[in-house]
């Protein structure tokens, strides 16, 4: 796709999902095509300034020429009041003041993508893990995820967790530890350093998670890999009426993971809508023009 076609005529509806690293922009035209796509920095309500978040989107609409939007839906964590939602969609509405303004957090982006129009339970297992119910318009929590420290149960950064508490307890059989060494820096001063002063310490734990996973062929990485997702499972997911309503799951992790999790989840009796990849995916077919 040519980045550098002018598309100003074609600019009907933008979609933008956020994470704290980088932040996803498709372009879709008056027919639901998909006209453009690229890249921007991160954008966290949480713990960027406001200002900083203004000057990424005018950066983004002015240089790679999106005029005459008729549509603008934004996705991105810290959006936890209307207050937020007020200012960022002031913000929006002085670049694209004919557009339709959406501004949402990251967990209605991921049950907008896994279950589009219709109820159902969305799950993010990514480097983090949520969960929510989502009813077609509005979602609700029964579990809170907790973060990396309490919570994040399913995630990679999680089975990041287990795996280093086991090695520094000399509990990982001797071939998976020398792998390890090969591949890391597995010295205690290193891995302390990695989860409690590195810039992103859940960064670096779900770093861990591709080695991890390449050897699930091994007894004690399958037993450490299904763990982590029955505790997903079983503290999550099953508070939730999974009788009645499917599952969409989003996320890497969980899409890289899928083939190990859909014989754990036919166990537990959930139904899975779907796996996606990229919460940026789903949501271009919820945007999609009705025409």
């Amino acid at each position: 796709m040519n980045n550098n076609q002018d598309i100003t005529l074609h600019a009907q509806i933008v979609i933008v999902e956020s994470g704290a690293t980088k932040s996803d922009w498709r372009v879709l035209d008056g027919d639901g095509k998909q006209v453009k796509q690229f890249l921007r920095s991160g954008m966290n309500v949480s713990t960027m300034q406001l200002s900083g978040i203004k000057d990424i989107i005018s950066e983004a609409v002015g240089s790679e020429g999106l005029h005459g939007i008729l549509g603008f839906y934004m996705y991105t964590a810290g959006v936890v009041t209307d207050a937020i939602r007020g200012e960022l969609t002031d913000a929006v509405r002085d670049l694209c003041p004919d557009a339709r303004i959406d501004i949402q957090n990251d967990l209605m982006g991921a049950a907008r993508s896994a279950c589009g129009h219709s109820p159902g339970i969305a799950a993010i297992l990514g480097t983090g893990s949520n969960t929510c119910f989502y009813d077609g318009i509005t979602l609700s929590q029964k579990v809170y995820s907790g973060g990396f420290v309490i919570g994040d149960d399913g995630s990679g950064a999680s089975l990041g967790r287990l795996f280093l508490s086991d090695f520094i307890k000399g509990i990982v059989p001797e071939a998976v530890a020398a792998d390890f060494s090969r591949e890391f820096d597995s010295s205690y001063a290193a891995i302390v350093e990695g989860v409690y002063r590195s810039p992103s310490p859940s960064g670096y734990l779900g770093s861990l998670a591709p080695f991890i996973i390449a050897r699930y062929g091994d007894p004690y990485i399958k037993e450490l890999v299904d763990n982590n997702f029955r505790r997903f499972i079983d503290r999550s997911l099953l508070r939730y009426d999974v009788k009645d309503y499917p599952v969409g799951i989003v996320g890497g992790f969980g899409w890289a993971c899928r083939d190990i999790l859909r014989p754990l989840l036919d166990r537990a009796g959930i139904r899975v809508s779907r796996f996606i990849k990229a919460p940026i995916d789903g949501l271009c077919e919820y945007h999609k023009p009705v025409c």
